[in-house]
């Protein structure tokens, strides 16, 4: 029964350190797939969502202000003829 019980608990800690072994490996592989996305990301030439909604109020008030334009040109044109 004292052999029993030494097998299993030898099968417990060689079970236990590959669990170890193996989160070793998970957080390592996380780690460096982290690394290689970091390092594509800074490669492209991505904007922030700021910079992204700056650019975009931007364009928006330019369209704003060719209507405006585009309607004072218009009516120009009508006092003309």
């Amino acid at each position: 029964m004292q052999t029993r019980n030494k097998i299993m608990d030898d099968i417990s800690q060689l079970m236990t350190n590959a669990m170890g072994v193996a989160q070793g490996a998970k957080d390592e592989a996380e780690t460096a797939m982290k690394s290689l996305m970091d390092r594509w990301l800074a490669d492209r030439d991505l904007v922030t969502r700021e910079e992204f909604d700056a650019v975009r109020a931007m364009a928006q008030k330019a369209r704003e202000e060719n209507m405006a334009l585009s309607a004072r040109l218009d009516a120009l044109e009508a006092k003309k003829k």
